[in-house]
């Protein structure tokens, strides 16, 4: 929802959706006798989410295609029957964001064993597998499919790894978090693709990184389990736990967010006005730049006054400009 929304209804959201709707489905898979989803099939089998594919990275998922949904696309995204590439601004930056992301991931699925015990350098090593997958595969597939390896897949790749192997990294084997991760890294670059097919605006990707690839790491359980997946036992009911949890846990969060979206949205006014977006949310927003003097020192280098700009613009190699 980047780069159109309001900060207000952001904040009132992030709110809402951490005081309430992460606490409650949270509960039904991690609160022990109480968990009713963990529970579903007692020992047989219930809804497994280990560090929160689902719980985690898909209610997050939920939430923001519906608030896309409802808030609508960035002005000249999909103009004249075509989807606008809007690139974005420092690709290292980005970089290393999903690098700094892949070193906290260590401490957020060993750290979900919550102790200090053999299980924890085997999840680290299943995550790592997964996430490293992912990169190479979505590198392939982007490189196959556009003709150059994209690094926004790339990165994308790396964090759909992460997402995927979330749910299971403490059940399945060093093969599976492969496996896992590499189809993650398939699933993201097209289901980029696919939203835009179907005019959800999403700046980062990040429905298609935290929603499906949550989706798909979630199943994987159901699959890939050395002690209960249907790959290992033939016994299919893992993955229809996991296929009810999944759709409880989607249900409630579309319900949520789109009751609290479309309130914002008749009350505040969720989007801001177009000369704001076009201007910049630094600016409209936050009542400052974010690259303060960068306009007027560029102007500088190339030489330009504030009376022959104009003139002297058009003269620029296009590359310059």
């Amino acid at each position: 929802m980047a780069e159109r929304i309001k900060f207000v209804d952001f904040i009132i959201f992030s709110l809402l959706l951490t005081g309430i709707a992460y606490p409650i489905t949270g509960h039904w898979v991690w609160s022990g006798a109480s968990a009713w989803l963990f529970n579903l099939n007692g020992d047989a089998g219930g809804f497994r989410d280990f560090a929160g594919s689902t719980v985690v990275h898909s209610v997050g998922g939920w939430a923001a295609l519906m608030g896309a949904a409802i808030l609508g696309p960035r002005e000249g995204k999909y103009a004249n029957g075509r989807t606008s590439a809007i690139p974005g601004h420092n690709m290292s930056i980005a970089t290393l964001g999903c690098l700094i992301l892949w070193i906290g991931w260590f401490g957020f699925n060993p750290g979900s064993a919550l102790a200090v015990n053999e299980t924890v350098p085997f999840i680290a090593v299943t995550t790592n597998l997964a996430a490293a997958a992912g990169g190479v595969v979505a590198t392939a597939v982007s490189w196959l499919k556009d003709g150059k390896p994209d690094l926004s897949m790339v990165i994308n790749g790396i964090l759909a790894g992460l997402v995927a192997i979330t749910a299971g990294c403490d059940a399945v084997s060093y093969w599976g978090a492969v496996i896992i991760g590499a189809i993650a890294g398939v699933i993201v670059v097209y289901s980029v693709g696919f939203f835009d097919s179907i005019r959800i605006d999403d700046p980062v990707g990040a429905i298609s990184v935290h929603l499906v690839n949550g989706i798909w790491g979630t199943l994987a359980v159901g699959l890939f389990s050395i002690q209960t997946g249907l790959l290992f036992t033939g016994n299919p009911q893992q993955l229809i736990s996991q296929v009810v949890g999944i759709l409880t846990i989607g249900g409630f969060t579309v319900l949520f967010s789109t009751v609290v979206w479309l309130t914002l949205k008749y009350t505040l006014g969720l989007r801001v006005m177009p000369e704001e977006e076009i201007q910049g949310l630094d600016i409209g927003e936050h009542g400052m730049e974010a690259y303060s003097g960068f306009v007027k020192e560029s102007e500088d280098i190339l030489g330009l006054s504030s009376m022959n700009a104009i003139s002297d613009f058009d003269n620029l190699p296009k590359e310059s400009v």
